[in-house]
Formats: structure tokens, sequence, C-alpha cells
């Protein structure tokens, strides 16, 4: 059982314990000690732009340097080109410091394998038992013959933003496009609006200022208002919103409406159908039925993954597929990148756009997104037994199960970091969905 990596790395709130410089260098280290063995000698380190980068990027170079493993460091950076520039400079794994779509004084560590792969269960508990060793006991350090050294890479962002830009065909470009990309003050900040610029595209570019405490600060792909604004302000042809990583993916069509990561997910499978593709789609226990209905009419095969990313991946490893993703935007399309890239599938989604002669409003039709309503509903005595086994609660469950019948679907999921029970319904009708959910929030909270 793991203690402190979550399903994207280690987060916490700065400057509390786990996100602390003394941690960092102790996480570095044993990260070093692990992979150390595992034959790593490089790894690649980025992050975003919060201002907590640079302590926490200081301290796991100190740590893997004691460690003996050398580090190449790239500044901000989106995950997906730290994960495509440890591939391209040969280092041997990548770390990543962000929170993604989290506030500023929060902040995290991800550390992959070659490629962006996530790391095993077994690395991390590996990891994780050298880390105990370091904070209950302290670290040890190699010899200084030993010691990791130290470079920084001062053209990585150049290299991603070729690396992107190659994922448009060269027979297609932007000319005639009329883009808002919104990069929330992110890692993204510089990549995303030279990808598309160059690509042809007349640009508008939001939230490209950061300061250290403004990523995802109203902005991005979690607060899509000042991105519609814009589109209907500029009368432009589309909106693209990132999220400070730059790994989740939001767009806005020309009227305004926000576009998400099931609709785009729908999109890409309908054309990848039409372009001979056989696989299926992974979603997550998330995705709008909606999604799910529309690809049955398309007959392409969709499976249910857990929440998050992570999960998507390790579907689409046992199944083959290449598709998946889940509706807050992270898209995963393994044919053009490792693991999920925001700045790739909008080029995904662009290419099939312009491939089809259609704008993004018509290319989403196709697919009727179900209202869905969830509510979270705490739950105070553990020693009362879980309450999602409690008779009264499975009788309201079924009412509501065969109330919504094949139309409508619900979910109840415990939240793994604190005495939650997610209440999710989804139904034809935004009012039937709403009161099934309250129906079993009003029974799980008496």
């Amino acid at each position: 059982m793991r203690k402190y990596f979550g399903t994207d790395g280690v987060r916490g709130r700065v400057g509390e314990f786990p996100m602390t410089p003394d941690f960092a260098m102790k996480l570095g280290w044993a990260a070093g000690q692990v992979l150390g063995a595992e034959g790593v000698k490089e790894v690649l380190i980025g992050k975003d732009t919060r201002a907590s980068g640079y302590m926490l990027e200081s301290a796991l170079e100190a740590g893997f340097s004691a460690a003996g493993v050398n580090v190449a460091l790239v500044g901000p950076l989106p995950t997906p080109g730290v994960a495509y520039l440890t591939s391209t400079f040969r280092a041997d794994a990548g770390v990543v410091i962000s929170a993604s779509h989290n506030p500023f004084d929060d902040n995290g560590i991800k550390i992959f394998a070659q490629g962006g792969h996530k790391l095993t269960d077994q690395q991390e508990q590996e990891i994780e038992r050298w880390l105990q060793v370091a904070l209950d006991g302290g670290m040890t350090c190699v010899r200084s013959d030993k010691l990791g050294k130290a470079r920084r890479i001062d053209d990585a962002a150049g290299r991603y933003t070729e690396y992107c830009k190659a994922n448009l065909p060269g027979h297609l470009s932007l000319n005639g496009l009329k883009i808002v990309v919104d990069s929330a003050n992110g890692a993204a900040y510089k990549v995303a609006p030279a990808v598309y610029s160059e690509l042809g595209a007349e640009l508008i570019s939001i939230h490209a200022t950061p300061n250290g405490i403004n990523i995802n600060e109203h902005c991005g792909a979690t607060a899509m208002q000042s991105l519609r604004a814009a589109v209907l302000e500029h009368q432009a042809d589309l909106g693209i919103a990132l999220d400070g990583d730059a790994d989740r993916l939001m767009m806005v069509d020309h009227t305004g409406t926000v576009v998400d990561g099931d609709e785009l997910l729908y999109l890409l499978a309908k054309d990848a159908k039409a372009s001979g593709y056989t696989g299926g789609v992974v979603g997550t226990q998330m995705s709008n039925l909606g999604l799910e209905q529309a690809l049955a009419g398309l007959e392409i095969p969709f499976l249910r993954a857990k929440v998050g990313d992570r999960y998507v991946m390790e579907q689409l490893k046992a199944t083959g597929w290449r598709l998946g993703g889940e509706g807050s935007g992270h898209l995963l399309s393994l044919d053009h990148a490792s693991t999920g890239d925001a700045i790739i599938a909008s080029l995904r989604v662009m290419t099939c756009l312009l491939q089809q002669e259609t704008i993004l409003f018509d290319g989403k039709q196709g697919m009727v997104k179900l209202p869905q309503t969830l509510i979270n509903v705490r739950y105070s005595d553990a020693n009362d037994g879980d309450p999602l086994e409690k008779e009264q609660i499975k009788a309201v469950v079924t009412q509501v199960e065969d109330e919504l019948g094949k139309d409508g679907r619900l979910l109840l999921r415990k939240s793994g970091t604190e005495p939650l029970i997610r209440v999710m319904v989804e139904a034809i009708d935004a009012k039937q969905a709403r009161r099934c959910a309250e129906q079993i929030a009003d029974a799980l909270s008496g």
C-alpha cells in the first residue's frame, strides 16, 4: 500500500508535509537509490510556473546528486514536454514539479520512466521504502567523485515546440483560423502560443503572463469563462484551454460553448473509425453516458476505467486500443503521443476538422451529453460500517436505478482522501438527475 504516492505522484500544500524542501530532497535521494540500481544514470527535471518550483527543483537536484544520479534541468515546460524530452535527450527517467490544475500554493512531484510512462506500483513502493529510511534516519551520500552532476538544457522549449508542430500533417496549416488560447499562466505559456502561430493561425493569447502565483487563477481548463468571453469578443473560430501543466485540454466553439473531453474524444474516435481504426475507446467511471451511447451508434467498443488517466492508460495497454480519455480533458491518442498532451490533442482535433472541412460546432454533433448531477456527501463515523452496505441505502439505490433504466446512470464512489461519498446521476432530464441524486444524498446523510 503506497503512503505518499497518489494516482498522480506526491502532492500537497507547499510548506506543509510532504511538500517541504527536506521531503523533496529525500524523495529525490530515495528515487535515486531505486532507479540508480535499475541503471538510471540521468534524470530530466521540468516544472510549471509556481514560485515554489525553484525551491523543490533545488531540493530534488540535491537528493539525486547525493544518490549519484545526474540531473538535466529544462525549466518551465508542460508535463508531456518533459516526457518527450526525457526520451529525446536519452535521459533514463523524468520528473515534473507541478500540481496540475490546483492553486499556486499547492505543488507536486511526478516521477516517470523514459517515454513518459508511469512508474510501476512496485517501483513506487520501493521508493517509499527508501524514503522512509531517509525520513527516519537521514540520507547517506556517495563519495565526492561519484556525486551526480547537473546541467541546464537551454533549448528545451524550442525542441518541444517543433515536436508539437509536427503533429499537424504537412499538407495542412492553420492559415485562416482565428484561435484564442488560454495557457492558464502555466507551463505552456511560451510553447502553446508559439505552436499555433507558427502553424499559421491568427492568434489571441490570454493568461500567458505567469508571475509565480497566478497559475490556474480564474483561467485555464478548469475556469472557462474568460476564454468563452474572448472567443465571442474576437469572433474567433475556436478557443483552446490548457491547465497548469498542459496535459488537460478543453475547447470552446465559435458560439462560446464549452466542448469538454468526452465530446473531443467522441470527435477523435469518429474520425479514427472513418480512417480505418478498428479498436475501441477507454473512458472512466465519470465519462458521460452520452459518449458511450454515441460510440455504440458508431459500433466502437467502449470500456470504463477507474477515474484517473493512469487507469485509462492501463486499460489501453491491456486492450491494445489507442484512444482514451476523461471528460476533464485528459486525452490519450497513443499513435501520436505516449502520454496525455493537451497541445497535441488540440492539433489532432483541428486536423480532423480541417480534413473534414468542418467546424468544431458541427464536428461534435452526433453525441448528446446527458445532464449530470454530482453531490458530495460526508459521512462521519467510520466505525458505523460502510454506508453503501446498509440495506436502506441499497433499497434507495435500487429504486433510483429502476427509475433511470437504460436512459440514465448512477455512480456511487468513495473518495480516496477524505470521508466523502460522491453521488453522480445522469438522466435525460436535468431535473430528474438532480432529484435522484438528492434522494440518494438525503438517504446517506440520514
